[in-house]
C-alpha cells in the first residue's frame, strides 16, 4: 500500500473534497436556486469534478457518507 491509500480507499469508498464556494462565483442559473444564500458547499471528486452543491458543511458530509464516499474538508 502506498502513502496515498487510506482505509476508505481500500474498502472501495472514494474520497471526496468538501469546500466552501461563494454563490456569486456560480453560474446565474445556479445562483437563482441558492435561495438567498451567500455561500454553499461543493462536494468534489479527487479529479476536481464537482459532484454536488449543498447549503451547508454538515449536509455536505452527510450527503457524501450516504453515497458511500469519504468526505475531507478543503480549506
Amino acid at each position: 500500500m502506498n502513502a496515498r491509500n487510506s482505509a476508505a480507499e481500500t474498502q472501495g469508498r472514494p474520497i471526496v473534497y468538501i469546500r466552501k464556494i461563494a454563490v456569486a462565483d456560480l453560474p446565474q442559473e445556479v445562483r437563482e436556486q441558492a435561495e438567498g444564500l451567500d455561500e454553499v458547499y461543493a462536494i468534489g471528486s479527487e479529479t476536481g469534478e464537482q459532484l454536488a452543491l449543498v447549503k451547508d458543511r454538515k449536509l455536505a458530509f452527510v450527503v457524501a457518507r450516504q453515497n458511500d464516499m469519504t468526505p475531507v474538508s478543503v480549506h
